[in-house]
């Protein structure tokens, strides 16, 4: 068994919950290195230190993150890990001249080096045009608790307990499940604080725990691997660790005896947790460090049709709960509600500050990245969806990257079921699925109900009406 403590920057800072409720704060904030208070006086030392040097203009995001995660294989305890973090990122601006620097110490020395050096760095570097805070009027000034924050009461032993549980779920399935890569629980909280010169000022906690389980399946000397997890911002959301050991393991079983294919050309469906994907590759493509580089497939797509007539996608970041909800955005930006995509034209992009200003455009308050994305569904579950296809691929993994953001050329290995008749016939591996994302956009013929919400991109299974799939 290990035991592994970690400390250092958190990289657990992410969209978050309350509006910093101080009965909140006292009531959940037991276990947190430093208090609210405390990352609010040190925002506010930041702002003061990087003004009297100099500074024209300051932000700063401050936060703290606490974690226990639980790894448990063949029945015994693997690992035990530990995360108690810190962290200070300082944007410093000497007129259009930007300098950043970060530190996981909050002592006042530590604080006022941090901010000399990003000082240091802003002197030395070429002015910048773009360069900035966020213009005043679009920061947030009131905003909802969007209920983020659900602390797991979790003890190492309950956890221990919780991973066996859904290992042995997983090995009971079959017998021909022979191995297991374990099962993990963990738990984890942040909080963070940003504040910049311009008046503004706030922060929130937020939790996310999951329990995920994988297992290695054998026939006739040929091994077979899957997993699942199940993932959310408060422990009641959760699956009980049986049902994901139970899936993991049926999942498994179910590639066991898989063939390769001959190459052909085909209508694919893409399993909803890897139709999320798709979704990403647009997001990359419409978002302004990819479209002011001139590194995207989809320049000058605003108002052009993109995808099938009947596809919408609706930024919505304000879902209770959701692993993309947020408030505002990392700039203090306020986030609102708007459709991305409706009847398959593109209504907006994915901007900051600094991105829309290169563009000679708005912000769209999404600095730091998108937030919930929700693919408009038919009512087909995906069962439904493979009789619509009646012969084609169901794509359940895909493996190595293979997609050219410049081109939009999608070249991916994938491992699924061949469907004959609407039902599955066999389990395929070792094939390859190729297209390009701007004929498969236009070419979605439906996307399913069974809609996977444990991300930041809500989304069924996607089916693509014709793709090249060649074989081993």
């Amino acid at each position: 068994m290990t035991v592994k403590h970690m400390t250092g920057q958190s990289a657990s800072a992410t969209n978050a919950s309350s509006t910093g409720n101080p009965i909140s704060a006292v009531r959940h904030g037991r276990h947190f290195p430093v208090s609210t208070g405390d990352l609010e006086r040190v925002a506010a030392a930041v702002l003061g230190a990087a003004k009297r040097g100099g500074a024209t203009a300051v932000e700063t995001e401050v936060s703290q993150g606490i974690g226990q995660s639980v790894t448990v294989r063949q029945g015994e305890v693997e690992t035990i890990a530990y995360n108690r973090d810190k962290s200070i990122n300082v944007t410093v601006y000497v007129g259009q001249r930007r300098g950043h620097a970060s530190t996981a110490d909050f002592a006042g020395d530590a604080l006022i080096a941090t901010v000399d050096k990003a000082l240091a760095i802003a002197r030395f570097t070429a002015e910048d045009p773009a360069a900035g805070l966020a213009d005043p009027d679009r920061l947030a000034r009131n905003w909802p608790d969007l209920d983020l924050y659900h602390p797991w009461e979790l003890s190492v032993e309950a956890a221990i307990e919780q991973g066996r549980e859904a290992e042995a779920a997983a090995l009971a399935v079959d017998p021909r499940i022979t191995n297991t890569e374990g099962a993990t629980v963990a738990r984890g909280e942040s909080e963070f604080v940003y504040a910049n010169s311009n008046g503004f000022s706030g922060g929130y906690r937020s939790s996310r725990h999951h329990i995920d389980c994988a297992v290695i399946g054998e026939l006739d000397g040929a091994m077979q691997r899957d997993y699942w997890y199940t993932a959310a911002r408060s422990p009641a959301d959760l699956e009980a660790a049986a049902v994901v050991g139970r899936r993991a393991g049926e999942r498994t079983v179910r590639r066991l005896g898989a063939r390769q294919l001959s190459t052909l050309e085909c209508p694919v469906i893409f399993e909803a947790p890897e139709a999320a994907d798709l979704v990403g590759y647009f997001v990359q493509a419409v978002s302004g460090g990819s479209l002011y580089r001139k590194s995207s497939f989809l320049p000058d797509s605003l108002g052009k049709q993109i995808f099938a007539s009947d596809i919408g996608l609706r930024e919505e970041p304000h879902l209770p709960r959701g692993r993309g909800s947020a408030p505002f955005d990392s700039e203090g930006v306020a986030t609102a509600a708007r459709d991305v995509v409706r009847d398959g034209i593109v209504q907006g992009y994915f901007l900051g500050s600094y991105s829309a200003r290169k563009l000679g455009m708005s912000t769209t308050g999404n600095a730091g990245g998108s937030h919930n994305l929700v693919l408009s569904h038919g009512t087909d579950d995906l069962a439904a969806l493979l009789r619509r296809m009646r012969r084609g691929l169901l794509v359940t993994e895909q493996l190595g990257q293979g997609v050219n953001p410049v081109t939009g050329d999608f070249s991916r290995g994938a491992a699924g079921f061949w469907i004959e008749d609407g039902d599955i016939a066999y389990p395929v591996e070792e094939i390859t699925i190729a297209g390009n994302l701007r004929d498969m956009f236009l070419d979605i013929v439906a996307v399913g109900s069974d809609v996977d919400r444990r991300g930041s991109r809500h989304t069924g299974s996607i089916m693509i009406g014709r793709m090249m799939v060649a074989g081993g």
